[in-house]
């Protein structure tokens, strides 16, 4: 059995309800799961299957997803978390939908201490918060900025921020 295959068994029989399922596109499966229990899937997947590394954790906005032959994704956006195992040497992606109407989720940073920035890029270019992350400061962007310029409804010239920017050369 291969490591997503373990990956995915491990989710869907210790955690039931909260596996909402799996998707898969060119040779990489995934799991899709509840956003009140990625902690604790993220927790078990590092401590029984060897995932100790978390590669990446990113966000997708999905506002005006339309394309033909392909699910509409349940919400507008999601959280992806790549974790690697560097004893297999394997890559598995775990997937957690989040509704524009309530855009919060459970912070990873307990389990990573690098998850702490890659929420806080999530949070400036997002607007995804995390319960429990201790610093929810601008990373990115200027502390007094407004809005989250990676959202899909962002214009994409801005909202005239640029020109309040300090000019350092002329």
């Amino acid at each position: 059995m291969d490591h997503q295959q373990r990956a995915i068994d491990l989710v869907s029989s210790r955690f039931g309800s909260a596996f909402l399922g799996e998707a898969a596109f060119r040779d990489q499966r995934w799991a899709i799961v509840d956003r009140g229990s990625n902690a604790a899937i993220l927790t078990a997947l590092r401590d029984e299957l060897g995932f100790a590394f978390l590669m990446d954790l990113t966000c997708v906005d999905w506002l005006g997803w339309d394309a033909e032959g392909l699910e509409k994704p349940p919400e507008r956006f999601s959280v992806v978390y790549l974790l690697y195992n560097h004893v297999e040497s394997c890559y598995f992606r775990l997937k957690v939908f989040v509704p524009e109407s309530d855009p919060e989720i459970p912070t990873v940073s307990h389990l990573w201490k690098c998850a702490s920035w890659a929420e806080r890029e999530v949070w400036d270019q997002y607007g995804l918060r995390f319960t429990n992350l201790a610093d929810h400061r601008r990373i990115l962007n200027p502390i007094d900025y407004t809005g989250h310029p990676l959202r899909k409804d962002y214009p994409l010239t801005g909202r005239g921020e640029r020109s309040n920017f300090p000019q350092y050369v002329k």
